[in-house]
């Protein structure tokens, strides 16, 4: 029997390109045999960018309709992990494992003026808090647009997760977190989940995730497609 796709979704304002080709990722798994299933979320990268946010409603099953009929592996950072953990949850009959980067308990906090600050800097590129300049500059790169992600973050059903969300998702999952990562702390995703276990990446912040070897060599492991 051969080993399941492996898809791969990319965090806000990047792309399939940017965070999974750029550093390795489908080259790895190719070389270990696996077949992957390159996903950009609306509003980015290859996707259609629409300025309405009433366009992203129901952003998990666009999602879906992008992805293979048959179980897949799956590795998601950011907001891709959050996408991929809710539609786990929907339908786990979809997956065999996941593996879920740079999300932890901000998946569950509601914070409206940081919320309300993000669209702003994403929109005019300016940023009044130096956390925020990273998002201020992500819509200056490749094909981004930046009123198709200020709506995307604008989204009406893009509330906070809270654990009755992912009560459904019954496939392993592997949490990988750097200890620097301002998404964190792991503790309330790992309590949400029946079977998770975490994965800390040390001297390692949110931005720097995609690209960190402890990252992929966890990941690989966990999916079973490390070349060692």
């Amino acid at each position: 029997m051969s080993a399941p796709p492996v898809v791969l979704v990319h965090g806000f304002g990047t792309s399939h390109a940017a965070t999974w080709v750029s550093n390795g990722w489908t080259a790895l798994l190719e070389d270990a045999g696996r077949t992957v299933v390159g996903v950009d979320l609306p509003g980015h990268g290859s996707a259609s960018k629409p300025h309405d946010p009433e366009a992203y409603r129901d952003l998990e099953a666009q999602v879906l309709a992008q992805l293979p009929d048959e179980p897949v592996d799956a590795v998601g950072f950011s907001y891709g992990a959050r996408t991929l953990l809710v539609l786990a949850a929907r339908h786990p009959d979809r997956f065999h494992r996941l593996v879920a980067a740079g999300v932890g308990a901000r998946l569950f906090e509601s914070d409206p003026a940081r919320s309300e600050a993000l669209v702003e800097a994403v929109r005019t590129g300016e940023a009044p808090h130096p956390l925020l300049a990273y998002f201020a500059r992500l819509p200056e790169t490749g094909d981004a647009d930046r009123e198709a992600l200020a709506a995307f973050l604008q989204r009406p059903d893009g509330r906070p997760l809270d654990a009755a969300d992912l009560a459904g998702v019954s496939v392993p999952v592997l949490v990988v977190l750097g200890d620097r990562d301002e998404a964190g702390p792991a503790d309330p995703l790992l309590e949400a989940l029946p079977d998770a276990r975490l994965v800390t990446l040390r001297g390692v912040d949110h931005f720097a995730t995609p690209k960190d070897f402890g990252f992929i060599d966890a990941a690989l492991e966990f999916l079973g497609a490390s070349p060692f």
